[in-house]
């Protein structure tokens, strides 16, 4: 059987599962047996399940479950409602205000978790029905939330730059200290973008008349330094080298354990058996994910696909920004179908090359694809974050949610074009590693 047919089966395959609505992983694993057998046979089917545990037995990867645990910590114990309360307080006179607080928390939510669903389950319960109770329009307290939920897979600690940085070979710890301007632009980009719209439509955002002291501003600042010195644990151990992402990650997650145990006093058995359950759960389904995407690229691989793929994009003589720029766009597109990780999962094998081929660096890559897969999960139809917002705010119709955030996706293509075009601003802290 030619090359060329057994492509044709695999990918013919993968297609007529994903639509029929089989789960990602079983796509992914079917057909990259399927492919390798017909190429191999028995004998490549045995290879490649060692390959599997081999690639699975991964020191890196053992920050998944560590982060996953450290982010379920802050999750289930409320500290993410201390943080909302303690930044509405002091933004509250900017116009928008509480919408900048929910776009300020989730980023240092994100910074805590690693999790774009949690910050947005987590500030969303408690910002959403305080926004519309002050009059804002639903679109914009549902949408500010939503998008800035986000923010927790570019602002480390990220899960999915951990998968990114397996896959690709590419430096978590590099990764994560990459993605912190990034990050912060973004979310300064959507805070001007609440300001100058609400400055543009005050009906948007009545503002606010009820005048906060300074020691009700200060006094709730005692909940904010045991998040402030656990984040400067994680990272700073990360940027002076004393620490790898795993180690890390270890620090991360027995420090936000003795936080919501001692500082906050939020820490109970029920809560404790649900974060250990939860953190299994979504460890098990990211493995199961990464393997079986393990087998559908070995697959790639003895096809020489990403290989072939490489040659034939630079063989065009295209413009190398006008190539990437149309990888973004299929990213994007991608993504709207299928979750961000199992995006990186898939597309990497095959992009990566094409990547390196036009002379572009892997970790700006990186990064650019994180922010390119943010636009992705607030965007139809599998958006992750726009049903999570639903589940914490049902009242709120999915379309109202849908078009309160669509406009943040053109703030984050902007991020992204920033990027992009400058990868220097990016590349600026990892260098300093």
């Amino acid at each position: 059987m030619s090359l060329t047919l057994i492509t044709v089966i695999v990918i013919a395959t993968f297609f007529i599962l994903f639509f029929v609505g089989a789960p990602i992983f079983l796509c992914l694993g079917f057909s990259g047996f399927i492919g390798i057998y017909l190429m191999r046979g028995p004998i490549g089917l045995f290879q490649t399940i060692g390959a599997i545990f081999t690639q699975l037995d991964s020191f890196i990867l053992v920050a998944v479950p560590l982060f996953i645990l450290m982010g379920q910590v802050i999750f289930r114990t409320g500290i993410g409602s201390e943080i909302y309360e303690m930044l509405s307080l002091w933004l509250n006179r900017l116009p928008g205000g509480l919408a900048v607080s929910s776009v300020s928390a989730c980023a240092v939510f994100g910074a805590m978790s690693g999790v774009s669903i949690a910050g947005v389950a987590t500030i969303g319960v408690i910002a959403v029905p305080e926004m519309v109770e002050r009059g804002y329009r639903r679109e914009l307290a549902v949408g500010s939330v939503t998008a800035a939920g986000a923010l927790a897979m570019l602002i480390p600690p990220s899960v999915v730059f951990i998968i990114y940085g397996d896959i690709a070979e590419v430096s978590v710890g590099k990764l994560f200290i990459g993605g912190i301007i990034p990050g912060i632009v973004l979310a300064l980009f959507m805070a001007f973008y609440i300001i100058a719209r609400v400055l543009k439509n005050p009906s948007l955002a009545p503002q606010s008349v009820k005048h906060i002291t300074w020691k009700e501003k200060i006094i709730p600042l005692k909940h904010l330094w045991p998040p402030v010195i656990l984040v400067a644990a994680v990272l700073g151990t990360i940027y002076s080298g004393i620490a790898t992402p795993t180690e890390a990650g270890a620090i991360g997650a027995g420090g936000a354990l003795l936080m919501s145990a001692v500082a906050f006093r939020s820490l109970n058995r029920k809560i404790l058996l649900t974060i250990f359950s939860e953190t299994t759960r979504v460890t098990g389904a990211i493995c199961i994910i990464i393997a079986c995407a393990m087998v559908f690229s070995g697959f790639l691989t003895l096809a020489r696909i990403p290989t072939i793929l490489s040659t034939w994009v630079v063989g065009l003589e295209l413009p190398n920004l006008l190539i990437l720029f149309a990888m973004m766009i299929l990213l994007m597109i991608i993504g709207m179908f299928v979750d961000a990780g199992s995006v990186i999962i898939i597309t990497t094998p095959i992009l990566l090359p094409i990547v390196q081929e036009l002379g572009f660096d892997p970790l700006w890559y990186g990064i650019i694809l994180v922010i390119n897969l943010e636009m992705a999960v607030i965007t139809p139809p599998v958006g992750l974050n726009l049903y999570a917002l639903k589940s914490v705010a049902p009242e709120i119709e999915m379309k109202t949610i849908i078009k309160g955030t669509l406009p943040f996706v053109a703030v984050e293509f902007a991020c992204l074009a920033l990027f992009v075009l400058f990868p220097e601003f990016a590349l600026w802290l990892p260098g300093r590693m």
